[in-house]
């Protein structure tokens, strides 16, 4: 319901961001059937998994070859701050080009349920920061000097690798009082690629109960 909901702001003639993961892929299903009815959108997709799922259901895609600014991205997130909309995603794994994308947008619809409602980032919910695979280690201990317990995500034996080549750390910070500065520090280690902080880009929450869809902007 809330994809739908999400979905409904896209007009004719926009450049839509296509986030990734469960929740995004159910707005590219919604906007598959509005276009199917006659809306005209391109879209440029965060990964290539919404990529494939795009082009099978029929959403025309596009680039930033083409277009330098996106209309409206819609995506999920794995924890929104009640009172900040401030994000933490990159649980799919799709962290990097997710804030490309958001970057570049005018506006960012973020789905979700209401169990991703928090008031205070962190907790249970790891923060993925995207690392290059050219000595990860040494990032590694640097993340670990500084607290914040990570752990490299592995696919069986083998690190997890994303769209662009890279490792996924999962770091474990109990709270997150000022998400700026954790960005900040996170960005000035040498091989931290991205974090999955997302401040300030959310424009608009929507949010699926069991009966119902609640709207939060900012």
């Amino acid at each position: 319901m809330a994809a739908v909901r999400a979905i409904e702001e896209v007009e004719d003639g926009m450049v839509v961001g296509l986030g990734s993961g469960s929740t995004a892929a159910f707005a590219v299903e919604a906007l598959a059937a509005r276009i199917a009815k006659g809306l005209r959108v391109v879209g440029i997709p965060t990964s290539e998994t919404t990529a494939a799922l795009a082009r099978r259901l029929g959403v025309p895609l596009t680039s930033f070859a083409e277009h330098r600014r996106i209309d409206l991205t819609i995506d999920g997130a794995d924890q929104v701050e009640r009172e900040t909309l401030n994000l933490v995603k990159g649980l799919g794994g799709a962290l990097l080009r997710e804030k490309i994308v958001a970057a570049a947008s005018d506006r960012m619809i973020v789905v979700v349920d209401e169990t991703k409602l928090v008031d205070r980032l962190g907790a249970n919910t790891p923060l993925p920061v995207e690392i290059v695979s050219f000595g990860w280690q040494t990032v590694l201990d640097r993340l670990a000097t500084i607290g914040y317990a990570p752990r490299l995500r592995l696919v069986g034996d083998k690190p997890f690798t994303t769209d662009g080549g890279n490792y996924i750390v999962d770091c474990a910070i109990a709270e997150m009082p000022d998400p700026a500065v954790l960005e900040a520090r996170l960005s000035a280690i040498i091989g931290v690629v991205e974090s999955g902080l997302f401040i300030g880009l959310a424009a608009k929450i929507v949010v699926g109960g069991p009966t119902s869809v609640e709207v939060i902007e900012r």
